[in-house]
């Protein structure tokens, strides 16, 4: 592996877990897809740094369990904005 992908890979973990965000965030910060942060996170970050992969990890699953929440508020909003309330 390139070791600018083993960089990428360290710093997209650091920021997820010191910023609590979630990955389409961390793409957008990264400037790459979310299929790559996922990637990076998920696959070659095992291979780097498993201690830190399972930190991820951890922050990727919270994430996951309150993402119906989220899509939820996101569509309220929607549709508040829509109707002018």
């Amino acid at each position: 592996m390139k070791d600018y992908i083993e960089e990428r890979a360290v710093e997209i973990a650091n920021y997820i877990i010191e910023n609590r965000v979630t990955v389409r965030q961390a793409a957008r910060q990264f400037g790459v897809s979310k299929s790559t942060v996922h990637k990076d996170v998920t696959d070659r970050l095992l291979q780097i740094n498993p201690s830190l992969a399972r930190m991820t990890r951890s922050v990727l699953d919270v994430n996951k369990s309150e993402r119906h929440i989220r899509g939820g508020l996101a569509t309220r909003e929607k549709y508040r904005h829509r109707n002018g309330l």
